[in-house]
């Protein structure tokens, strides 16, 4: 973590939505970033984890925002219990708060986060000057039995708490300290996947795609090429998708799921730094 930057420092943040919002204040801000975490985790964990991409993103001139999930971290909800369509929502909500503030912004996902911030540039671009997708989870069920997914939806209504499937930790990096870091945390939701939340994973992951064409926002898609978890061929297809003429991939050889908390991981946040800084303008007077 980088000195000076750390979870106490957050202001609260009020979204519009019911979840828990906070932000993290550069000194010279040049644009803000709306960040939005993966299944299971919460917000927060990007202080400390991650590279601390929290503080490298405030020390280079970023305001952060963002928020944990419904029933994810210090939000209300049945742990892990969401409904993509609903988190959707909360996140269009809390970019139209960001609308009111000066500075360009901004939208970060990671994984469920990736395709939630996906869905909701494409559906509504305004006020959104790039997006960011960190392992997306675009294609999701593709290798999944056909009855199984015509039985999700109808599981999903009738068994929203039903668990269904299990990731496993292994899978988030090659780095087993990582692994170990993840498994203790209690703040991290460790059951399996519940089946309303499996169930519109699918749906709306499989909905989207006839959006994405509309995307013209300048886009950087960072995923491993090993990812158990989210299929990197979604963030290739989403890249040839996109009508962006500013469009990256940034494929990691060998990259597990977490790219930031795996080997070569500061190497694959100096790329998103550096993009960033090609899209933001540095702020007046700045050196």
């Amino acid at each position: 973590m980088l000195r000076g930057v750390k979870e106490s420092d957050a202001h609260v943040w009020a979204t519009g939505a019911l979840v828990e919002g906070r932000a993290w204040k550069a000194a010279n801000p040049r644009a803000a970033i709306l960040l939005t975490h993966g299944f299971g985790e919460y917000l927060s964990r990007y202080v400390n984890s991650f590279q601390g991409l929290i503080p490298a993103l405030v020390q280079r001139g970023f305001d952060v925002y963002g928020y944990d999930l419904r029933g994810h971290g210090q939000s209300l909800g049945r742990r892990g219990v969401v409904n993509v369509e609903a988190l959707v929502r909360d996140h269009l909500l809390a970019r139209e708060q960001l609308r009111r503030q000066a500075l360009p912004v901004f939208a970060m996902g990671h994984s469920m986060g990736g395709l939630v911030t996906a869905i909701s540039a494409a559906r509504d671009p305004r006020g959104l000057s790039g997006v960011i997708l960190s392992s997306p989870a675009l294609l999701v069920g593709e290798d999944q039995p056909a009855l199984l997914r015509r039985a999700a939806p109808l599981l999903g209504r009738l068994t929203p708490s039903l668990p269904v499937t299990r990731l496993n930790p292994q899978d988030i990096s090659r780095i087993d300290a990582e692994v170990q870091t993840y498994r203790k945390d209690p703040q991290i939701y460790h059951g399996k996947v519940p089946a309303l939340t499996a169930s519109t994973l699918l749906s709306s992951s499989k909905k989207a795609w006839s959006t994405y064409p509309d995307l013209k926002l300048p886009t950087l898609v960072i995923h491993g090429s090993a990812d158990r978890i989210a299929d990197a061929a979604g963030s290739q297809r989403f890249v040839d998708t996109i009508s962006s003429k500013e469009k990256t991939l940034h494929l990691v050889e060998g990259g597990y799921h977490e790219l930031l908390n795996d080997e070569g991981a500061a190497q694959t946040l100096q790329v998103l730094l550096e993009w960033l800084d090609q899209q933001a303008p540095q702020p007046i007077g700045h050196a």
